[in-house]
């Protein structure tokens, strides 16, 4: 009884506020958007200069400030929804090595590191090789960085939509569909054609794989649990008809249409509204999402 006692009086308190219908909204719903910018950038810049490298040289430093600028983001948006997130340094100083939140934590951080070392490489010590070799470890890193918030989202068993294969396989997607579009927007007209066409086809090939992920969950999904169906029911006729379609035409038919508008007159200027439709449609569909297996009540 005294040793209980004693530890009670030691307990740490990581959450002591009262828990909202919603628990992750909005800001969550940043957290993933900003992610997918800043890791989706560095693929796309890893890509076009391994296949074009006299051609993009002049990507290597913006790129670089626009992931560090966009994970900053992410890690902002972290934070704050920790609601006590002043605690935050307990990830680090007593790490819960089996939760996602704390692998997560880790890699985010060594992504930071590699990404400050690549900005002095290019900024300060005008080192292309060094940025170069310091990118493909950045790569390897932005993979796990991209992958672990499904790995989270899944965690929450209770939720029966959030399932790691197809979230996982959304994350990465989203990765790309994003990066394309940073991409295109950073380049504009300095691009050659060949350039602008791959990043067309990037752009348009995610959109067309993410979008037939929605909709296979949107029309199978009721297949694997009666939860799955009654959260699908809150976007089929509910209150989030709107918003889901909404997402969907901007983030992946709009790029689609638009894409094969460009290819096929071989002409790119519409591909900045594509990108600009992306990234905006992106966003409604990761909110959308993410908050409609919250609106089942538990019990």
């Amino acid at each position: 009884m005294v040793h209980e006692t004693i530890a009670a009086t030691n307990a740490i308190v990581v959450l002591d506020v009262a828990l909202p219908k919603i628990f992750w909204g909005w800001i969550i719903t940043m957290n993933m958007w900003a992610k997918s910018v800043g890791t989706g950038i560095i693929f796309l810049t890893f890509f076009l200069l391994k296949k074009y490298p006299e051609q993009t040289g002049f990507i290597r430093f913006p790129a670089v400030v626009i992931s560090i600028v966009f994970i900053h983001l992410f890690l902002f948006f972290t934070v704050i929804d920790l609601h006590q997130m002043f605690r935050f340094w307990h990830i680090f100083a007593h790490p819960h090595l089996t939760s996602a939140i704390t692998i997560g934590a880790w890699m985010a951080t060594g992504f930071v590191g590699l990404l400050f070392a690549m900005a002095y490489a290019i900024y300060l010590k005008k080192d292309e090789a060094m940025y170069d070799k310091l990118l493909g470890w950045t790569v390897l890193l932005a993979i796990p960085v991209t992958l672990y918030t499904a790995a989270l989202m899944a965690e929450s068993t209770a939720r029966e939509l959030w399932q790691m294969p197809t979230e996982s396989a959304q994350m990465m997607l989203a990765a790309f569909l994003a990066g394309s579009a940073t991409m295109i927007l950073l380049g504009g007209n300095k691009f050659s054609d060949a350039i602008k066409k791959d990043l067309a086809i990037i752009l348009g090939l995610s959109a067309f794989a993410a979008f037939i992920l929605y909709m296979s969950e949107y029309i199978f999904g009721g297949m694997k649990a009666e939860e799955v169906a009654a959260t699908l029911a809150f976007v089929k006729g509910g209150e989030y008809t709107a918003m889901f379609w909404i997402g969907q035409v901007m983030a992946f038919l709009v790029p689609m249409a638009l894409v094969c508008l460009s290819l096929k007159n071989k002409s790119y200027y519409l591909l900045k509204i594509a990108a600009v439709s992306a990234l905006v449609g992106l966003w409604v569909s990761k909110h959308v999402w993410l908050v409609i297996p919250q609106l089942l009540n538990m019990s």
